[in-house]
């Protein structure tokens, strides 16, 4: 058979091998799509998750009866007047004129409505060294941060007529725009730098203009075709602002690696001799396949977020899953495509200073070669070290404690509306941030009703729940009462959790859940993070089996091994638990979180777990996929096990360590913003795949190998009726019959 093209089976092969042939005719179709794409959704526009979608359960219940009942919830703002000393009290005169001036001043802006005096409405606090001038933001409450400067100027007025009072302004206008000036900017400079700094890397590992350039153009592409995608796509499934960021992250470092997955490849079949075409078509039918394989068991594991109920989790589940089924369509379609019209060229713009490093021989790396040598040498003392090392790092994870993180855990004291909050919650405690229960009635001003809201007031302060004061806002066209309750505990998430349990299951059962058709959910701050830790803790079990589950079969499917997929599976949840215990080490326990910039808040935040465990087995695939692969062609090209593990894992060492500086490069940089979640997330992340393409995929992947030799290919009788998709890993089925071998033997058909 001397049309070696005619024997090439499988998508990746014969997509390449297309897009070589009809090279112009792939870029203009993916040039096309991108346009439409984009076009399409800035059309359509995005569709966001709205507030009452965001939850499930009784926050969900709450926010839904406020939003059917057409009430535009304003922007709360509260001023702090709080004497410096032991000495001033809200009765003096000072105080009093220092609460009119506030008073004045706040209305004089034209900028606020319903402004209360602490003198009504009693808002003091026990000692009488602190009192509360309320106000509500007019406008629309999402864009009340742009209209909050001047009531801001006008506060800071008063307290520079008062020096022996401390006058401070907090709520959510205030907050919102001290965020925005403070970290908005911050998140922008972080996902504007990840592409120069991916390019950076890819000039160093390639030494060219040209070849370091395609790898971030196909990521680009992919990012702008996704975000179009996902403004069609809200429209079914809304979307939220995270979802963009996690898309952009994502989006970035899967196209990155394919294509480097991709050229690395072609590139080293031309440097073993091959013509263009036969270096293509043998990087269609090995790396294609790798990234087609790769990319679905990425593309099952951030499905998985859309177990969890959650919206934000299935808009960045879902946008996820897009970017990575767009990258690899790209990365087996328009980049062989760009490689057949290149050439040569590919290496136009090489850089003087960068020479292409030298390697052992044939693309073998040097330094993974004297590993490898070592830990096939010693497999049994490598397997135990490594794992053991890894059991090590993963141990702290064993105490893991997961909340939702306070203001002051979000940004400690770097800002000084931090410092505001937390002396409001000390003279008010769960003022700031008070729990509202939504009662809607058939009749609101019935006589039981009323009845049951006062005894409602009385014994949320009876019960130890509250200490007041709890406010009812009465809105009667709507048949609806706004009941705010302080709790006990204020920003103590443990104590203010249990406030909150007092009240929804002693004190409502007994008061309004003694009224006939009364719906009374109880939402605010401490409601939202309990009916989210609920939801999460029930989506655990599900998404985590879901995702081990599609994931052994993909791996079963595509090396028809039943061993490689067990390891695949026990592999990626070694690296998966270390990452979880450096978090666990560095942010709750505090130990080296100053080498990170970081601080031992005592808490890991609520989403990240599940977070990190399917974006982390998603990504870690790449690596096995690609380095497995790899192995298991040199096998059926007829080395044995063992000199197949070092061919494997050291021809692809410089690829996947490229990948892998790439990835920890950019997540490193979410490390280095200032919210406390953020720097976890990057930490995790940039921590996970260090550990995975080093410990895992050069020393623990091979050893375990090794020590399995051929049951590494073994595959029970009764699976052998499982669809054959390993037919195009071997690129002798491409070469043609006088193609030879690394070692310059003929390649055998």
């Amino acid at each position: 058979m001397g049309n070696g093209e005619a024997r090439v089976r499988g998508l990746a092969a014969r997509a390449g091998g297309w897009s070589a042939r009809h090279r112009w005719a792939a870029v203009g179709i993916w040039v096309l799509f991108v346009v439409l794409a984009t076009g399409l959704g800035s059309a359509a526009g995005r569709v966001d998750v709205k507030d009452s979608d965001q939850l499930k359960g009784e926050t969900h219940t709450a926010a839904k009866i406020i939003e059917d009942a057409g009430i535009d919830e304003p922007a709360r703002e509260t001023v702090l007047i709080q004497a410096k000393g032991s000495g001033l009290k809200a009765t003096d005169a000072e105080f009093r004129d220092a609460v009119t001036a506030v008073v004045r001043a706040v209305e004089g802006t034209g900028r606020v409505t319903d402004v209360t005096s602490p003198y009504d409405t009693k808002t003091i606090s026990k000692d009488g060294r602190s009192a509360l001038v309320q106000f509500d933001m007019r406008g629309e409450a999402d864009t009340a941060g742009e209209r909050v400067e001047p009531v801001l100027k006008a506060v800071e007025g008063v307290q520079k007529d008062h020096a022996s009072l401390r006058i401070e302004e907090i709520g959510g206008a205030s907050m919102m725009k001290t965020f925005a000036d403070a970290f908005g900017d911050d998140f922008k400079k972080a996902e504007y730098s990840a592409v120069p700094v991916a390019f950076g890397i890819l000039l160093i590992a390639f030494g060219a203009l040209v070849a370091a350039l395609l790898p971030v153009a196909l990521a680009l592409t992919a990012i702008m075709a996704t975000m179009g995608l996902m403004g069609v796509v809200s429209h079914v499934v809304p979307m939220t602002d995270a979802a963009n960021s996690v898309m952009l992250l994502v989006g970035l470092a899967v196209g990155v690696d394919y294509c480097l997955f991709y050229l690395r490849r072609e590139r080293e079949e031309r440097a073993a001799g091959r013509d263009a075409q036969t270096a293509l078509r043998i990087a269609a039918a090995t790396s294609g396949r790798a990234i087609v394989v790769s990319g679905v068991t990425v593309c099952v594991a951030m499905a998985g977020m859309l177990f969890t109920g959650l919206a934000e989790f299935e808009a960045m589940g879902l946008a996820s899953l897009i970017v990575v089924a767009v990258a690899m369509v790209g990365s087996v379609t328009v980049l062989p495509a760009l490689l057949s019209l290149l050439g040569e060229r590919v290496e136009k713009g090489r850089i003087p200073f960068l020479r292409r490093r030298k390697q052992g021989g044939n693309g073998e790396s040097r330094f993974w070669t004297a590993v490898l040598r070592r830990v096939l040498a010693k497999p049994v003392v490598a397997v135990a070290v490594a794992t053991g090392a890894l059991l090590a790092i993963a141990a702290p994870a064993v105490g893991m404690k997961t909340q939702n993180l306070t203001l002051d855990q979000e940004f400690g004291d770097s800002l000084p509306i931090v410092q505001t909050y937390n002396r409001l919650n000390e003279a008010f405690p769960g003022g700031s941030d008070p729990a509202q229960v939504i009662v809607k009635a058939d009749d609101i001003n019935a006589p039981e009703v009323r009845s049951a809201l006062a005894y409602f007031r009385e014994r949320a302060v009876s019960s130890g729940a509250s200490r007041g004061p709890v406010e009812i806002e009465l809105h009667d066209a709507q048949n609806l009462a706004v009941v705010s309750v302080p709790l006990v505990g204020g920003s103590d998430l443990d104590k203010a959790g249990a406030s909150l349990e007092k009240l929804r299951d002693d004190v409502r059962p007994a008061t309004l859940g003694e009224v006939d058709g009364i719906e009374a959910p109880i939402t605010g701050q401490v409601a939202g993070s309990k009916d989210f830790n609920d939801q999460l803790a029930g989506a655990v079990v599900p998404v985590f089996a879901f995702v081990v589950v599609f994931a052994f079969a993909l791996m079963l499917l595509s090396f028809r091994s039943l061993t490689i997929a067990l390891t695949s599976i026990v592999l990626n949840l070694l690296s998966v638990g270390a990452a979880y215990g450096i978090l666990v080490a560095v942010f709750q326990h505090g130990w080296g979180a100053s080498l990170v910039g970081a601080e031992g808040v005592g808490a890991i935040i609520t989403w990240l777990p599940l977070f990190l465990f399917v974006i982390l087995f998603g990504l870690s695939m790449d690596y096995h996929v690609f380095v497995v692969s790899r192995i298991r062609e040199a096998r059926l090209r007829g080395l044995d096990t063992k000199d197949a593990i070092r061919h494997g894992v050291v021809t692809t060492a410089g690829v996947v360590t490229s990948a892998a500086v790439i990835m920890v490069a950019v997540f490193a940089i979410f490390g280095t913003l200032s919210m406390q979640s953020m720097k976890q997330m990057g930490v995790g992340l940039a921590a996970a795949v260090l550990i995975d393409a080093t410990i895992i995929r050069g020393v623990l992947l091979p050893a375990v190998m090794a020590l399995l030799g051929e049951r590494n290919w073994y595959l029970p009788k009764w699976l052998h009726r499982l669809p054959d998709l390993t037919h195009d890993e071997a690129p002798q089925a491409v070469a043609g019959p006088a193609a030879r071998d690394d070692e310059g033997e003929p390649v055998r058909v």
